[in-house]
Order: C-alpha cells, then structure tokens, then sequence
C-alpha cells in the first residue's frame, strides 16, 4: 500500500488531527487503494491532510478569540481587525454587561438597587427583598449611586441583627477599618448618608434613618394637602393609632405588610372610644383585653376599613416621595357585614313622634338643663331648630350649624338656605363635604309658619352673625361635634335612641319624602347636594347649564307633606 502525496511541511499537526489521518491511513490499506491521477474512494491525498491541517491550525489558533471579545476587545482588535469591526460601539453587549452591577434592575424607566434579605433576618425584617430607588433613568448616574444605597441596605441589615441580638460586623455599623463578630451589644451612631455622599446626590429628607412617625408627621404636614378640617382629623386620629400600634420609632425602610396584618388584628378587638375609655391603656393592650372577653362594644368592620383607607393613603404618599418602593397594605380589606345602604336608617314613625312630642317641643322647664322636663317654656334656639330644618331641608349637621344669619335670603322672590362656603359677614368656620354641596333650599312654609324668618330677624337685630351662634365651636372650630353628642343624649331622654341612626337620619327620611312626592331625580339630587356616584368635575353632563332654577326647586319643596309626623303643635305665635 502506498500513500499517495506526504504531508507538506510547515508545522505539526494537533493529536486528534494525527489520529484522524492515522485512521484513514487504516482504512485505505483495508480496502488496497491504489493512488493515480483520479484515485478511487478511500485513497488519502496530499491535498486531503493539507485541507485537514489548515482546518484544524484555523481552528487551534482561533480558540481565544470569545475570550478576547467579553474581555479584551482592544487586544483582539489589533490581531484581526476585520473581525472585530464595530466591537468598541456604545451598543456592546458585553460592554453593557460590565457597566450593570449585580443587583441593579430597571423597573418603569426608571433604575432600582435589589438585595435579596438573609435567611437569618428575613422574618425580622418581615420581608425577603429590598428596593431602593436609585432615582434616576440615567444608567451613568445609576451606576455611580449604586456603590452607597447597596452600603445603606449592608447596614440596615446588620442594624436588624444588631437589634435582635445576632453578630454582626462592626465595619459596616462603624464605617470603620476593622471587622470582628461580636454579640449582642449597644449600637453604635450609625454612618450617616451626608457623610457619606454631598447633597446634591441623595436629600436628606430620604436618609434611611428616618422613622415611621416621623415620615408620617411629614405627610400630615404636607402644604400641599387641601384637607378640610373633618378630613385632617381623621388622618390625624388614624396617625396616632397607627404610631401606637406599629411604632413611631420603627425605621420606615422596615415597614412591611406583616405590620399593616398586626394593625388590623389590633383593631378588629379595638374598643370603642377606647382611649376615653380606657385612658391608661394603650390601643394594644385595650384589644389584648377585649380578646379576653373583658370589653365588648368593639368598633366595626367598617371603622376597621376606613382606619385602612387612611392608613392606605398615607403609604400612597410615602411611595409617590420614595420612601417606600411599594404600598404594603394594598388589597387589605376587612369584609363589612352591613350593607351600604343600612349603614343609617331613616327614623320611623314612631320615633319621629317621640322627638317631636318631646318636652323640648310640647313645653319644658327650660332650653337648658331641664329641656327633657315638662313645663310651660317654649324655648326657641338651637336645639328647637336644627331637628326641624334637618327634617325639611335634608341638610347635613355641619352644613346647618355653621349657617350665617345671612345665608337665609331672598333669591328671585323665595326665600331660601344658601349652602356655600362663602361668607358674607366673614365666617371662616364654612366647609363643605362635596363640590356639589353648595346649593339652594327654598324654605318648606312649615318652616316659614313655625317662626323661623322671626327668629332670624332677632338674631340680626342682636348683633349675631352666626344663626346658631350659641352652639360651642369647640377646640377646632366645628359646632357640629358638640350639637351631636347633645342630640345622641336628647334622643336617649325622648326614647327615641335606636341602633344605626342618629342626625343624620333626618337626611334619609327627606330623601324619602323626595320620593315619596315623585320629585324628578335631579331636581332630587340638587336640592339635597348628592352626587351621582363620583365627583361633579368627572360628571361631563353636570358642566353644561346653568342648573335648575329656585322656582323649579321651589316647586318640588311645596310638594313635600310629611304625613307621618304630626307638627301643627309647632305652628306657635311668634
């Protein structure tokens, strides 16, 4: 057997490439292939072991070439630039890869640091990621930011340990040169972001050491939230529960959603008006002991749900001033066993009997501590006329009692409630629930032969500029607070004091008597200031007109009889 042609020279071949051709070396003698100018099938050629041998050099020689292009592109350039055309562009993927540290995410334009919380610590901290917003949609910027938030979340965690009682490493609690592991000790200050970084990078106002109260103080103190005085009260009574509960003192970068559970278990055993009640126990303990069956008369499922609604709002905010990346009480909801529409009940007949006859209204001692007693006096002031309007008007309490003395007058003839927030003598006590509370109420003539425009002339000739001026403002300027717990004492006197209702029932028994005449429902809607489900600046329909003219209303309140109530007792001389 001969081998026709010899491998050229010019270099060894690799160990397979020898194997390869000593294979086919085999095979060829197998088969006695005899060379020639067109050799038969299995014949080795000289031309075959140089093609074999270029293959396998190119081959060789080029294994380092993925290297040097995820490394070194600069190197690899300079040996074969046709190869490595376009490699230096901003569009690099590799480059891109080396820029993005780990643990750097994108999320809605916007760049974000993501650390995945120990084991050790993750039921303390009640969560097992953190996000931190790096505040910028620059990769550039982000990239320069990432160094410092992902030293804050080292330290946050190591304070966590600390806390709990586990070893940690002083360098990153001191910001130290030095790292031991010790055991549960007194912490030491903590390294602060303005030492750390100028101002202008990340503003002191999110600085991690800021606590769940003192975030809070801020969102109540916001200037630019347009609360009236009720809506401020009740974020403020919600603050003050949520800081007792959670704790003020708790970093705000731990406030998680096992915390917005415990504030909801604590609540659902909440007496109520527990911290009048119970003035030397806080809301925690208060529920620990209602658990046990001490108290009873807890507050309900829908208080539960509107302390959560504020709560909500609140972690909203925090969010929207990145102290918090995501709102953890979305979604939480007590379900409410009483339907919306028997939250309040009209009062009966026979409740509306039994106020109406009431000494206060048939003939007392007198309008002061002995209005429940029978007499003679028949006493004209607050607490005779705000029952009376609310039954013919439909007004709410806060709306009648902070009535001017001018806010009853003459429009194109008939004389009517004006329900505004502006004043013509001044008044800054004047707040309105809804945009579309501000309204006319034409006087019922029940109103009118009961003697209200004689009383109203008084009370102008005295001087006063409040109709109701008598009634105490209180510490925050709403006469309604005081009139309502007078009214709740008046109703329990009379008999009349049954479950879910309260002045506010007038309302509900006028809206009833709106139906009862089968007044049109917008004209309906108008008089008593509701709306249409959503506010009247997203109802497009309630922007074109001018509204219903005060005879059209005017209309509709003479058709209203209330048959079920007997008041010609009330028809007085005035």
């Amino acid at each position: 057997m001969t081998l026709i042609g010899t491998p050229p020279s010019g270099g060894s071949l690799p160990p397979k490439t020898r194997a390869r051709v000593a294979q086919l070396v085999e095979h060829a003698i197998e088969n006695r292939s005899v060379g020639g100018s067109n050799p038969s099938p299995g014949t080795i050629c000289s031309h075959h072991i140089e093609n074999i041998r270029k293959s396998s050099t190119r081959r060789s020689s080029d294994l380092h070439f993925p290297t040097v292009l995820l490394h070194s592109p600069a190197s690899e350039t300079v040996q074969n630039p046709r190869k490595t055309k376009g490699l230096g562009s901003k569009k690099c993927y590799t480059k891109l890869l080396h820029k993005w540290p780990s643990g750097m995410c994108l999320r809605g334009g916007r760049f974000y640091f993501r650390r995945r919380v120990p084991r050790d610590v993750q039921e303390q901290m009640g969560r097992r990621e953190i996000w931190r917003s790096l505040r910028t949609d620059s990769l550039k910027c982000a990239v320069r930011r990432f160094p410092l938030i992902a030293y804050q979340v080292e330290v946050e965690i190591e304070k966590v340990r600390l806390r709990v009682g586990m070893s940690v490493d002083l360098l990153l609690l001191e910001g130290g040169n030095r790292s031991v592991m010790v055991g549960p000790q007194k912490p030491k200050p903590a390294v602060t972001v303005s030492a750390l970084s100028p101002a202008s990078t990340i503003s002191p106002a999110r600085e991690s050491a800021l606590t769940f109260g003192e975030v809070y103080d801020r969102y109540i103190n916001d200037p630019t939230r347009g609360w009236s005085t009720r809506t401020r009260d009740s974020y403020e009574t919600c603050r003050k529960l949520a800081t007792d509960i959670i704790g003020a003192d708790l970093p705000i970068l731990d406030f998680a959603r096992t915390h917005c559970r415990d504030f909801i278990e604590t609540l659902r055993f909440l007496p109520k008006n527990a911290s009048k009640r119970f003035p030397y126990l806080s809301p925690r303990q208060a529920a620990e002991q209602a658990r046990e069956g001490k108290w009873d008369n807890l507050i309900s499922s829908a208080n539960v749900n509107a302390y959560l609604t504020d709560l909500s709002s609140f972690l909203n905010w925090a969010v929207q001033e990145e102290y918090l990346v995501r709102n953890p009480a979305r979604g939480l909801r007590l379900p409410d066993e009483v339907a919306r529409k028997n939250k309040r009940f009209p009062f009966s007949t026979d409740q509306l009997k039994k106020i109406f006859d009431a000494p206060l209204y048939r003939g007392c001692l007198d309008g002061e501590r002995n209005y429940f007693l029978p007499g003679t006096e028949r006493p004209r002031n607050a607490r005779f006329w705000l029952p009376v309007i609310a039954l013919h008007s439909g007004m709410r309490l806060g709306e009648a009692t902070a009535l001017d003395v001018t806010d009853v007058r003459a429009i194109d003839g008939i004389q009517c409630f004006v329900v505004s927030e502006e004043s013509l003598v001044g008044s800054t006590d004047k707040k309105l629930k809804t945009g579309s509370s501000e309204r006319l109420i034409p006087l019922h003539p029940n109103l009118i032969s009961f003697g209200l425009l004689q009383f109203i002339d008084e009370r102008r000739r005295a001087g006063e500029t409040k109709l109701f001026g008598e009634i105490a403002p209180g510490p925050r300027g709403i006469r309604a607070v005081a009139f309502s717990k007078w009214f709740t004492q008046f109703t329990r006197k009379a008999g009349a004091a049954l479950d879910r209702t309260c002045f506010h029932s007038f309302r509900h028994n006028f809206r009833d008597e709106l139906r009862v005449a089968r007044i049109d429902h917008d004209i309906a809607l108008a008089i008593g200031g509701w709306t249409t489900g959503g506010s009247t600046r997203n109802n497009v329909s309630e922007n074109y007109g001018r509204g219903h003219g005060v005879k059209v209303l005017h209309e509709a309140i003479m058709q209203l009889q209330f048959a079920d109530v007997d008041l010609r007792h009330l028809k007085l001389a005035y």
